[in-house]
């Protein structure tokens, strides 16, 4: 029998790929889980265990936001009003006020600090960061959890491709890169990080299917975006259709060899059934940013559909300059609020086993599960849960500011 150092008990414990535990406790002995149970089974199994308990609360694995752009974070001015035109608009503002306000130095750093030790608080312990320049590099030794920072490579010009496999090629092997957008990085370049990232085994993130002029320049070479690229470029480009009529953004990824299990579609709102059907059949996962999109009125994205599919899509905040609030609590509460919102404890994996999933650390993380890592938050609770439904209901909608605030265990 195994020698644990600390039982930690509550009122409830969610394991997440499991059914929530009345009277529940965690065994822990040096920073891994060990067994998962009723604290009475759990005392009767390890009789010299000390028992830690945590009243009015419920033990949860941690949060993981799947998708952050911490260096936009002093661009929070974008959404602190409501957004007023389309998807291009605010594109053009975001550009505008970060040339004007700049893309570095102490100001923005601190911004991105900020939220970066908030998300933590909030109970979040991994970030998977978006960014074009070093800002979110500077932080891995403030984030007190995991913080995955990709660096961000766009362009669509046949000089831009030729400078960015140039710079591509000098980046270290311990950097990770990304692509933005199927609207925004030349195929090519999309399908050199993409060879890369499998190369050394990371993650590839991608803005998909956000919104619809994507769609529009992908099937018929036009619309506001290639107007917005002309303008940006200063050169009068040539589109031409990408894909079918009746295709969408997932089709393009797919016909470029972008699509596996280590691809993460961020947003991905425009799809039909037939791509999720692709996705599901690639493993190729989702990451959902409700908070963005209803900012920015683009539409939602058919969190159902993926269900239907076998995905369970992990969830994002996205940054400031879109979202007014970054939490995954309020994230969740966003969902758990429209029509046909899947059940709570699903909202809730979402945040915890779908991210973990999505950024390939499912092995180590997203649930409580022995051998997994002890990342275990303490979660006070608004009132005494009289059934798992009813708690899981509370844990997605808990956002009251008269809440005290989580607690880790980390021991």
């Amino acid at each position: 029998m195994a020698n644990v150092a600390h039982l930690h008990s509550a009122d409830w414990v969610v394991p997440v790929t499991a059914p929530p535990i009345k009277d529940g406790a965690v065994a822990v002995e040096s920073g891994k889980i060990v067994a998962v149970a009723p604290l009475e089974a759990l005392e009767n199994r390890y009789p010299g265990a000390d028992v830690i308990c945590y009243e009015g609360a419920s033990l949860t694995p941690a949060l993981i936001n799947a998708h952050i752009h911490l260096e936009l974070s002093h661009l929070g001015v974008l959404s602190a009003t409501a957004h007023q035109g389309d998807f291009i608009q605010w594109v053009s503002r975001l550009v505008s006020l970060r040339a004007q306000l700049g893309a570095s130095g102490p100001e923005v750093e601190q911004a991105a600090a900020e939220i970066c030790l908030r998300q933590y608080a909030d109970g979040v312990s991994v970030l998977a960061d978006i960014g074009n320049t070093n800002v979110a590099l500077d932080l891995l030794g403030v984030f007190p959890g995991r913080l995955l920072a990709f660096r961000e490579y766009l362009g669509m010009t046949e000089a831009s491709l030729a400078k960015n496999k140039e710079r591509l090629v000098l980046e270290e092997d311990t950097r990770l890169c990304s692509g933005h957008a199927p609207y925004s990085s030349h195929p090519a370049l999309l399908a050199a990080l993409k060879k890369r990232a499998h190369k050394l085994g990371h993650i590839f993130p991608i803005h998909t299917a956000e919104h619809l002029a994507e769609l529009e320049m992908l099937r018929h070479g036009r619309g506001p975006m290639v107007e917005f690229i002309h303008e940006r470029s200063g050169e009068n480009l040539v589109f031409q259709a990408a894909i079918g009529p009746e295709e969408g953004s997932i089709h393009y990824l797919y016909r470029l060899g972008l699509l596996d299990a280590q691809t993460l579609c961020i947003h991905g709102i425009h799809v039909s059934d037939e791509e999720i059907c692709i996705m599901a059949g690639t493993g190729t996962k989702v990451c959902l940013c409700p908070g963005s999109n209803r900012f920015l009125g683009v539409g939602t994205a058919p969190v159902q559909h993926y269900l239907k599919h076998g995905m369970l899509p992990a969830l994002g905040t996205d940054s400031l300059a879109s979202n007014p609030k970054l939490s995954l609590w309020r994230e969740m509460a966003l969902l758990a609020g429209e029509a046909n919102a899947p059940a709570a404890s699903v909202l809730f994996a979402m945040a915890t086993m779908g991210g973990a999933a999505a950024l390939g650390l499912d092995e180590h993380l997203g649930s409580l599960e022995a051998g997994k890592e002890a990342d275990i938050l303490v979660v006070p609770l608004e009132k005494p849960a009289t059934s798992a439904d009813e708690l899981m209901c509370m844990l997605v909608n808990r956002q009251s500011s008269t809440l005290p605030p989580v607690r880790r265990i980390n021991q």
